[in-house]
Order: structure tokens, then C-alpha cells, then sequence
């Protein structure tokens, strides 16, 4: 009896035991947050960019590192994806990471671009670039490039381009011969080529002879290559018919660039172009071109006429010309010079 009364006293002892209530406090949150962070969590944070805060505070306004919940921490080949499954609410508040616009960061000093310095090495290079015009090139290359001669002397030259033919080239020396005037002829090699006899018959009655390329091509158009072989080709033929090598150039067009004019001073040639236009290319009538002729010439100038050129063109207004031009300008005081006399230059290297 006795023994059946303690184990009836421990069983109820037991059983009050068991239905206490608990008086220990909830753990707090904390402690659960700061355990050992799972090693994928930790990659993920590390790869956040350095703007964004790695902080987020939760409901009870703790300040703690913010990291996503084990259960939905997505696989290591999936990392940058969020979590398919939405948090419980008891998981921490917003998993996004914030903006700390505190931590913005200005670009550097070094890395801003000095703009003056640069812009003024920029401005130097488009200056040395920028393509100076053929009245620019008078003047910055005097001893190279002539448009005229001295304006002290009543002296006026005349020149013919783009011989020499059989149309209109004898008509020329013709119409010279019997005016007694001595001219320069600005030749194209090609026809010098094709017309020998002309060439020597020029050279042969007291007129100069200069270059004027070899087939009549826009000089600046051409490489360096080009550009030297269309003068040099030239020079050869004429040298061979004349017995000298001209110093005298007129590019075709009048057109020159500056690296061609440096090329000519380097090899001692002279660039000669004209003052006086009688535009005779035009197929224009022995007035117009004896009018376009007395209106423009003055002391010194160097006037442009054709002893050649296209099969379409019909020069025998220049050919009818050059009589009463003569006549009126000797009457007027001038006298007529080749151009190496009105320069006071030779006519050969």
C-alpha cells in the first residue's frame, strides 16, 4: 500500500512538472542573424558594387548586415536571381540592398581631361592642316611662286599654254615673227612628243620654252608620285629637243598645293602663272580678247594666252589678236620681254 502511494505521489509530481508554462524570454533575433553566415550568402554580398549599402534595419530598429533567408538562398550558378520563394513574415524586411546616396562617388581628378591644353594642341594641328589658297602661296613662297614682274618697268610679257599643235601654234610664231616679238611657251609634254618639229621651231625663233606638265592633269588632284613624274616626264622630252632642262613651271589650271610648291623650290624650278587673263579659252573673237587683254595689263604683267588645246576650241580670235595687241601697247609705252627676262631669272636649272 505504502509503495502504491509514492508512485501515485511521483507520478503526479511529473505530470505538473510537464504543464508549466515556459518563463524563459523569446531568444532574441539577433543572436540568430549574427550566427555563421552561409558561404554562398557571403559571396553574394561580396559581390555588391561598394555604393551599395550592405546595412537594412529591421522592425525593431536594430542596425545589422542584411542577408538573404537559407531557404531561398538560390544555387551558387544562380546567384545574381532572387529568390523564387517570398519571404515569411518573420524574415527580415526588405532584402534588397539600398542606395546609400552618401557613398556616391565623384569621378577622380585624374581621370578628368585637361580640355585647354588639348584644345589648343587640337587648334595647332588644324592650322597646320588647313590648305592655303594660291594667293596665300604668292605670298608666303615670293621667290617660288610669280604672278607678275616689277611694276618699276613698263614691261609686259606674253605667254601661250597648252602647245604645241599644228593648228594654231605655227599661226602663233607667225604672227610673232612678224611683230618681232619674243613670247614664252608653256608646254604639255604629250604634245611636245607628238610634235617635235614644233617644238624646235619654237626654241629655234628666240622663245622660251617652260613646263607645263605632261598631259595637262590637276596637279593637287595627284600623289607625290604622280605629281613628280607628270614635271619630271616632261623635262626629259624637252630636254632632249631643246638642249636644256626648263625652270620654268605653270601648273595646268594655275593649281598647286604647298607640299608641290616646296618640292619645286627643293629642286630649283620657279612657278609662273599670270596676272592677265584674255580667257581666249573660251573661243572668244580677236576683240573680246584684245579687250580682255587691254583692260587688265599694267607694268610687270605676265599675260595668258593659248597656242593650243582641245579640238573644240577655236583660238583664231588669239591668233588675229596678237597683231593689234602688239600695236596698241608698244603706241602705250610697253615693251615685250620673254619671261625669264621680265623676272630677271634663266630659263634653264
Amino acid at each position: 500500500m505504502t509503495k502504491r502511494l509514492w508512485s501515485f505521489s511521483i507520478v503526479c509530481l511529473l505530470v505538473t512538472s510537464c504543464g508549466a508554462p515556459l518563463t524563459k524570454p523569446f531568444q532574441d533575433q539577433s543572436s540568430t542573424q549574427h550566427s555563421t553566415p552561409d558561404v554562398a550568402q557571403t559571396s553574394l554580398e561580396a559581390s555588391r558594387d561598394l555604393v551599395e549599402s550592405p546595412f537594412v534595419t529591421d522592425a525593431s530598429g536594430t542596425k545589422r548586415l542584411s542577408m538573404l533567408p537559407p531557404a531561398s538562398t538560390p544555387s551558387a550558378s544562380a546567384l545574381p536571381t532572387a529568390p523564387t520563394r517570398a519571404p515569411s513574415p518573420t524574415s527580415t524586411p526588405n532584402l534588397k540592398p539600398k542606395i546609400n546616396p552618401k557613398r556616391s562617388v565623384a569621378p577622380p581628378e585624374a581621370s578628368k581631361r585637361p580640355s585647354l591644353p588639348v584644345q589648343k594642341n587640337q587648334g595647332q594641328v588644324r592650322i597646320s592642316q588647313k590648305k592655303l589658297s594660291l594667293s596665300q602661296l604668292v605670298v608666303k613662297y615670293p621667290d617660288t611662286f610669280k604672278l607678275r614682274g616689277s611694276s618699276q618697268e613698263k614691261k609686259v610679257a606674253l605667254t601661250f599654254d597648252d602647245g604645241p599643235d599644228t593648228r594654231f601654234t605655227p599661226k602663233v610664231l607667225d604672227a610673232l615673227k612678224a611683230n618681232q616679238v619674243k613670247a614664252t611657251f608653256f608646254v604639255l609634254g604629250a604634245m611636245a612628243n607628238m610634235h617635235p618639229d614644233v617644238i624646235k621651231r619654237i626654241a629655234n625663233e628666240g622663245h622660251v620654252i617652260g613646263n607645263h606638265s605632261y598631259s595637262h592633269e590637276n596637279l593637287p588632284k595627284l600623289s607625290v608620285d604622280k605629281f613628280q613624274n607628270q614635271i619630271e616626264s616632261t623635262e626629259t622630252i624637252l630636254q632632249n629637243l631643246i638642249g636644256y632642262a626648263p625652270r620654268l613651271i605653270r601648273p595646268p589650271y594655275g593649281a598647286i598645293n604647298e607640299e608641290q610648291v616646296k618640292w619645286i623650290a627643293n629642286h630649283h624650278y620657279l612657278i609662273v602663272n599670270w596676272n592677265v587673263d584674255s580667257l581666249d579659252w573660251k573661243s572668244l573673237n580677236s576683240d573680246q580678247v584684245l579687250h580682255n587683254i587691254m583692260q587688265q595689263t599694267k607694268p610687270g604683267s605676265i599675260i595668258l594666252q593659248h597656242s593650243g588645246g582641245a579640238d573644240s576650241q577655236d583660238l583664231s580670235g588669239t591668233v588675229q589678236a596678237i597683231g593689234p595687241l602688239i600695236t596698241k601697247l608698244k603706241a602705250a609705252g610697253y615693251t615685250f620681254v620673254t619671261v625669264p627676262e621680265l623676272l630677271h631669272v634663266t630659263k634653264s636649272k
